[in-house]
């Protein structure tokens, strides 16, 4: 089945608007009625809570997410879905002429056409000794000046907490040909639908029944350096740092986690690895020092000298 990947996820909130300024402050733009767009037209969209175009709450838990939405290639995959999963769950056919279902663990899933724009975008450049192609007379700076913002390229992935872990990979491997790239023992594995080869789109992490629920999402920058740009204005404008920046070990890509009023983290992140079916998965244990090849702390300032401290 060719899924792409993630194109929007909605979320039913208690504070839209508190939900929809810090998706503004994030970096995405704003195309009324709660939408927000990355570069490409993947969305996050924020509705009230009790909003009734909402599906139904499926989840008895603090989680906001009420439905992620994935793009397909064209309208054979998704027949192809509709007649996949119609064979033993209902699959609604909705105005916009996309699918909505429940997968097997109880997230709500919308399946439509992708309408993804290409993003026309250089990646960041790094000079380095040896490199013979290194860039003359052009500065590699992600930063286009002071207050710079830069702006997230594309929804990259979504990573749901869930009891049943073994049941929601079966689900999504057996039913939709998701591929696993890597696993951590213990936790879950790394997925990727047929129609990309990112790392992951979709993480699944093992806990207790009451934390089931979407534990964060993210979207891809141009590079570190615009990472860092966008994580360092989010901290200034008061929002709080949750992990990082710093660097996975399994995807390679870099991360910077912030707390959010949706009811799960956000994530920017940028650099991660391209894998196609050849990839062999690694599996190692969940331990911390597998998830992150270096981690920075982010401090509101810091600068060295100035005078010397004062005498007891």
């Amino acid at each position: 089945m060719n899924i792409i990947g993630p194109d929007e996820l909605i979320f039913g909130v208690t504070d839209a608007a508190a939900a929809e300024q810090f998706i503004a402050d994030y970096g995405l733009l704003p195309r009324g009625q709660g939408r927000f767009e990355a570069l490409d037209g993947t969305a996050v969209i924020i509705k009230a809570a009790d909003d009734p175009s909402l599906p139904p709450k499926t989840l008895d838990t603090a989680n906001m997410l009420r439905k992620t939405v994935y793009g397909v290639a064209d309208e054979e995959a998704l027949r192809a879905i509709a007649e996949e999963l119609g064979r033993d769950r209902e699959v609604k056919y909705l105005p916009d002429g996309s699918l909505e279902c429940t997968d097997d663990v109880g997230f709500v899933l919308g399946f439509k056409v992708s309408r993804r724009r290409p993003v026309n975008l250089p990646a960041e450049r790094v000079n380095a000794p040896g490199d013979l192609n290194r860039p003359v007379n052009t500065p590699v700076s992600p930063s286009a000046g002071p207050g710079a913002q830069p702006r997230p390229r594309t929804l990259s992935h979504v990573v749901y907490f869930v009891p049943d872990v073994e049941r929601a990979e079966a689900f999504y491997t057996q039913r939709l040909g998701f591929r696993v790239s890597d696993r951590f023992i213990g936790m879950g594995p790394f997925l990727r639908p047929a129609g990309t080869i990112e790392h992951h789109t979709l993480f699944l992490i093992k806990t207790p029944p009451h934390m089931q629920g979407c534990e964060h999402f993210t979207f891809h920058m141009g590079g570190p350096g615009e990472l860092l740009t966008a994580g360092w204005n989010l901290a200034h404008k008061g929002y709080q740092s949750y992990w990082g920046p710093g660097r996975h070990r399994f995807g390679s890509n870099w991360f910077w986690y912030f707390n959010s009023p949706l009811g799960c983290h956000i994530e920017y992140d940028a650099d991660m690895d391209l894998h196609d079916d050849q990839w062999v998965p690694r599996e190692v244990p969940a331990e911390t020092d597998m998830s992150q090849v270096f981690l920075f702390d982010w401090r509101e300032k810091w600068a060295p000298g100035g005078p010397p401290p004062k005498a007891e």
